[in-house]
């Protein structure tokens, strides 16, 4: 007699699991778990089982059963890095780039982060929380359905946990899943224009004790969600003697450390997130060989954001496949922020990392699942599908997962499943 579960999806061409024991490297990165004809069962928000159509038909019944028609199924998308929570936009500064101003004299000049500070400071909870809403609600028709939110445009105490407030207020809203991560060292504000370590002064000291109180009593913690800790460790932001210091201050009170390293220049970020075993670097444009082999050989899962060289019309890309050579875990994300990356979609970001990195489809499609879970601490829960994992599911109208990355400005996303509901998109 057949068991029958909540859902069964039947008939896909290819379903893509993306299934490892932990982040995915070197030879493994491009394995992305391909079973065709096949079919997934799902009970109670989990996969049960999957394999193919004619096997699983004859052992289960769904509640609800969704013939997929040869389209292919796959993880839903992790975003691992966004500023996602911010007011206004920064299109003048786009139009101002396009004439040949550099991402520094923007922020030297008032611009750049310290925009969108000002602009986010003025704006209500309720706004911020809208935007954020439509923003969620656009990522989660591309297929997204887990996005990790950085603050960093209030930097001052009361401004940052009004980000974190919102960034809580959107994941109780939405059906993503959403990790919270503090980056109150995202810039210098004006208040301490001349005074860099006056500043950290007061992330560490002020800052990041209130971050960690607000997260044991926020909905994160009930439900195992983690809060991260973040600093831009850039030439003309934060040095890397500050960078240590917050981050070293976050681990005191429990937020375990990311880092925003060598975007343009190297100061020695990737070094010291291997020494404080934080959970990812990110950018890593400018890394040195050096760093890049320990950072390499380290748990700390090396984003790629090449999104931000695209928008910003660089051609400095992280070397993407030397560090796959090197035994990396990659992963991508957007980078999504009003400035550098106003990019919503993984799949574009999938399509610019094969082209311009040369990536294959199926290592972008890994760095966007089950790497980018384990870059936010999820990877046992999400990323892959496997049994026993929170079914997050999409149904891609494309009769081959290559075409994700061949076909570029298109959105092939027909369905999206989150633990085991069905969205309306």
């Amino acid at each position: 007699m057949a068991e029958t579960v909540d859902l069964l999806l039947v008939n896909a061409a290819q379903v893509i699991t993306c299934a490892g024991p932990g982040p995915k490297r070197g030879k493994a990165l491009a394995d992305v778990g391909l079973i065709e004809h096949a079919a997934v069962a799902v009970d109670e928000g989990q996969i049960v089982a999957i394999g193919p159509t004619a096997v699983l038909q004859e052992r289960f019944r769904g509640r609800t059963h969704l013939d997929v028609g040869g389209k292919v199924v796959c993880p839903g998308f992790v975003d691992c890095h966004t500023h996602l929570v911010f007011a206004g936009d920064r299109v003048d500064e786009f139009e101002r780039k396009l004439a040949g101003a550099s991402y520094q004299e923007l922020l030297a000049a008032g611009g750049g982060i310290l925009s969108t500070m000002r602009a986010t400071r003025a704006a209500s909870f309720d706004a911020l929380v809208a935007s954020g809403q439509r923003r969620l609600q656009a990522m989660l028709r591309l297929g997204t359905t887990t996005v990790e939110i950085k603050s960093g445009y209030g930097l001052d105490t009361a401004s940052e946990l009004r980000m974190l407030a919102a960034i809580e207020q959107l994941a109780m809203m939405m059906p993503q899943d959403i990790v919270p991560t503090f980056l109150g060292a995202h810039a210098l504000p004006p208040e301490f224009a001349d005074d860099a370590d006056g500043y950290i002064e007061q992330v560490c000291e002020e800052m990041l004790p209130r971050v960690a109180a607000w997260w044991q009593d926020s909905s994160f913690r009930a439900s195992g969600i983690p809060v991260f800790n973040d600093v831009f460790c850039e030439q003309g932001v934060f040095d890397l003697a500050q960078s240590r210091r917050v981050l070293e201050a976050g681990l005191k009170v429990g937020l375990r450390p990311k880092i925003h390293a060598d975007e343009f220049v190297s100061l020695g970020g990737a070094r010291l997130a291997v020494e404080l075993s934080a959970i990812s670097a990110d950018h890593l444009d400018a890394t040195p060989p050096e760093e890049m082999a320990m950072l390499a050989t380290s748990k700390t899962i090396a984003v790629l954001l090449p999104g931000v060289n695209f928008h910003l019309g660089s051609h400095r890309f992280a070397q993407a496949r030397h560090w796959v050579e090197a035994g990396a875990a990659i992963a991508l994300a957007t980078d999504f922020n009003p400035g550098s990356a106003p990019i919503l979609s993984l799949p574009l970001v999938m399509a610019i990392a094969c082209r311009y990195q040369r990536l294959s489809p199926a290592e972008a499609l890994n760095a966007i699942t089950l790497n980018a879970a384990h870059a936010i601490g999820l990877g046992d829960r999400l990323g892959s599908l496997e049994v026993g994992k929170q079914a997050d599911l999409l149904i891609v109208d494309v009769p081959d997962y290559r075409h994700l990355v061949y076909w570029v400005g298109d959105n092939p996303v027909a369905a999206v499943i989150k633990a085991g509901k069905c969205l309306k998109l």
